[in-house]
């Protein structure tokens, strides 16, 4: 599946000129999805429709598809029914997100709607919701999952639970997405906002990291910037990431050379399939340098996780193999040519065996 890059507007307490030119800014980096929040609506039927056409209008035209976020209470203070969607499509949206559950069948009805209008369902529960609404042969096309994101500090998912939520909904291809939190906004739809992750360990990390952590997961096709506004330069990031390919950031040490460097940035890396515990190994690369000296260097300490080695003139027909360390070791055939950064350890519980990767200095 495709996967996509999101933004996330709250129009009830923000100015729609903002909005708009945060939308532009983000779709001139590549981003196609909104997530726009309807549970703070307080203002008449009509006015709100108004308001929220207009800023999906100017959306559609950059792109956008665009999810409106709903609750029980704002078909109440609306005065609109689960039975007929008419509302949400004439606001131009393309789909709703269904913040609380009913039975399944309702669901399942809601897939079938006339306007075609997707259905997007919370993700961060681990019960099986999903699998009873397709027991009701729910229109799967038009079935989205989203999970949650947590404004109070300390209340994200933990990754153990988020892995088993987004397993339930991946397993039978629904398309996924989760949030991430930008360390420059502030905007949400609460009055508290210690940021707006899916998890609680990317509270506090760059916007890359935590994309390229979700990416790596194989479980989350869109990721959404859950606060607003996020600052140009996370959006610039974001927009220039690779999505479908694991890219480590790495700093170089001082005695790298050119050699290893190319070795490095410039080789389309996989992890051997028949994998170690000690370190990652990228093997083809020893096969189109072995004709190339490279000559002992930073060899003499003790490895640490996360450092990125080359084999030297010293280890044989392994001379020019990369590898990147999983395990402290000592070995004075290899160079450490540079580390992965610190805040990117943890995707390295993602190259599994077969895995394509690359490199990008920091």
């Amino acid at each position: 599946m495709k996967r996509a890059l999101g933004v996330s507007v709250y129009p009830d307490h923000s100015d729609i000129e903002k909005d708009k030119a945060y939308l532009k800014k983000a779709s001139e980096c590549g981003f196609s999805r909104i997530f726009m929040s309807m549970l703070e609506v307080t203002e008449g039927k009509e006015v709100v429709k108004e308001k929220f056409k207009s800023l999906i209008s100017y959306a559609k035209g950059l792109g956008y598809e665009t999810i409106l976020d709903v609750a029980p209470n704002i078909f109440d203070e609306l005065q609109i029914s689960y039975d007929d969607l008419t509302f949400f499509y004439e606001t131009g949206a393309d789909g709703i997100r269904l913040d609380a559950g009913f039975d399944g069948n309702k669901e399942a009805k809601l897939t079938f709607n006339p306007f075609e209008l997707a259905i997007e369902l919370n993700m961060s529960n681990d019960v099986a919701y999903l699998d009873n609404i397709l027991t009701y042969e729910a229109n799967v096309p038009f079935l989205y999952g989203c999970h949650n994101f947590y404004p109070q500090e300390g209340t994200a998912l933990p990754y153990d639970f988020f892995e088993r939520c987004s397993v339930r909904f991946k397993k039978h291809g629904i398309r996924t997405a989760a949030f991430i939190n930008s360390q420059a906004g502030k905007i949400g739809p609460w009055d508290v906002n210690d940021g707006l992750p899916t998890l609680e360990m990317h509270r506090h990390l760059p916007v890359d990291v935590q994309t390229k952590h979700l990416f790596a997961t194989g479980l989350i096709d869109d990721v959404i910037i859950g606060n607003a506004y996020a600052s140009d330069e996370e959006l610039e990031l974001l927009g220039s990431l690779n999505r479908y390919q694991l890219e480590l950031a790495v700093e170089f040490t001082e005695q790298a050379s050119e050699l290893e460097k190319e070795i490095v940035l410039t080789e389309q890396h996989f992890r051997r399939g028949d994998i170690t515990d000690q370190v990652v190994r990228s093997t083809e690369v020893r096969k189109k340098y072995k004709n190339d000296a490279n000559p002992a260097h930073d060899n003499t300490q003790e490895f640490q996780v996360g450092d990125v080695v080359i084999g030297n003139d010293a280890f044989g027909k392994y001379k020019n193999e990369l590898q990147i360390v999983l395990q402290p070791h000592s070995d004075d055939r290899k160079n450490k040519v540079g580390q992965i950064t610190e805040k990117e350890l943890l995707l390295l519980d993602f190259v599994k065996p077969w895995t394509k990767f690359r490199f990008k200095e920091k």
